[in-house]
């Protein structure tokens, strides 16, 4: 059964969903500033594990009031962990949400069990995000990438609205999946692109100032990385990122960006191998 429920940060509310019976899991999604999309993986694992997700904030029904940046976003989880009385738990993040649990391991080692990063956003140099345009721009082709583009300019403008948005995203989506022609239905994401791009301010900030490459040396977690072979984030950022952990391992699926949606149950495979030595 799930549960919902607000904790209170700076700024207003986060909003949280609880669903589940077990050992507790954190799920973080992806973007920044898009609604969160991951109700099915929370489903694949409800059954064994206590799985918290929530409305990171910049996105409806939690704050939309900033500031956007990494900072915010790792009190804001810790926040969400105190009032959902997580103590410790193992910590999922896709994407940005996967680059988002790299920071919080180096600043809480403490307050997790493992780690799964879901296809995410790397650690070094850039973390594969101008080869990810790139690569998504190729797979739904230069006048479908001019359309995104000027949907995203469209909804900066004064006259815009975050349905604009919205519809750009919806042209991007197919790129995400190994095979853009058989990309599965989207979810009904909505999108803040101001929150989006202040928060990759502070990511950009944050690989200048090596945060993470300095960092995870010292995160002693067991992690498993787990990373689409056609993903738009090549796999060699991640395969390196792991590199830099002494408990990390990776495995590769036949999948592109959403690794759940185009093979159920490797996440969890993923997960309840870190769990098992701990049962």
């Amino acid at each position: 059964m799930r549960r919902e429920f607000a904790v209170i940060v700076p700024g207003g509310t986060i909003t949280v969903w609880q669903q589940g019976e077990g050992p507790h899991v954190l799920l973080l999604h992806g973007g920044p500033g898009v609604s969160d999309y991951t109700e099915a993986l929370a489903a694949e694992l409800e059954d064994g594990y206590t799985v918290t997700r929530y409305q990171q904030r910049g996105v409806a029904p939690s704050t939309t009031e900033g500031p956007f940046d990494v900072e915010t976003n790792m009190a804001d989880a810790i926040a969400v962990m105190d009032g959902a009385g997580i103590d410790k738990g193992y910590l999922l993040g896709h994407s940005w949400g996967g680059h988002l649990a790299f920071h919080l391991a180096v600043a809480h080692q403490d307050r997790f069990a493992g780690l799964v990063p879901i296809d995410p956003l790397g650690a070094i140099g850039d973390g594969g995000v101008e080869e990810m345009g790139a690569i998504m721009a190729e797979r739904v082709g230069p006048e479908q990438a001019a359309r995104a583009e000027e949907c995203d300019a469209r909804a900066m403008s004064p006259e815009g609205s975050p349905d604009d948005a919205s519809e750009g995203m919806a042209i991007m989506w197919p790129g995400y999946f190994a095979s853009p022609e058989k990309a599965l239905p989207m979810p009904p994401l909505r999108v803040s692109l101001s929150c989006n791009d202040e928060t990759f301010e502070s990511i950009f900030e944050h690989f200048e100032a090596e945060t993470l490459t300095r960092g995870l040396g010292e995160v002693r977690l067991p992690t498993i990385f787990v990373l689409g072979a056609d993903s738009p984030i090549v796999p060699r950022h991640n395969i390196a990122t792991a590199a830099l952990m002494p408990n990390a391992t990776y495995q590769i699926e036949d999948t592109g960006h959403v690794v759940w949606m185009e093979r159920p149950g490797v996440v969890r495979s993923a997960l309840d191998g870190l769990a098992a030595p701990a049962e």
